[in-house]
């Protein structure tokens, strides 16, 4: 169970668009993009590119390097395929409940995320870069096939 104090909480209990689900489901597909897709670059953060500037050449700052970074487009495409995976055919039925219903719900998750200090961007990303990245109905519903065994030759 989570810490009623934690940031996500008090975020959706400020921010009744989505539910819970929809926040853990953003960090889920993240984690599958990078670890099972491979996706990602190793750009800084704005946050890290700040506190670079601070330092002399060659100087470290002590704190681990960042995840690998995932544009707009690349977390949307990463949550279609992960939900996909998850849910199957239910997978549109499922984030609706938790009322996302369009990409661009991807980037009010995310940005809300950034808010509370959980999520990073970089210089580069916007919140414009979640909006229309593809149609719920085709990508989430129409596009799905249900996979049947090839039948076993004797």
């Amino acid at each position: 169970m989570i810490d009623p104090r934690h940031p996500i909480v008090q975020l959706v209990q400020r921010d009744k668009r989505y539910k819970l689900e929809a926040y853990l489901f953003v960090f889920e597909a993240l984690n599958y993009a990078q670890s099972v897709m491979g996706m990602g670059s190793e750009e800084p953060s704005e946050k890290e590119v700040k506190s670079r500037r601070g330092r002399r050449k060659g100087e470290s700052s002590g704190e681990p390097s960042e995840a690998r970074h995932l544009t707009g487009q690349q977390l949307c495409e990463a949550t279609r395929l992960f939900a996909l995976d998850q849910y199957g055919y239910m997978a549109k039925c499922v984030l609706n409940s938790w009322g996302i219903h369009s990409t661009s719900d991807f980037g009010e998750i995310v940005y809300n995320l950034i808010e509370i200090e959980q999520m990073r961007k970089t210089e580069n990303d916007r919140r414009e870069d979640f909006d229309d990245v593809f149609d719920f109905d085709k990508a989430l519903q129409k596009a799905f096939k249900i996979p049947v065994p090839k039948p076993k030759q004797r």
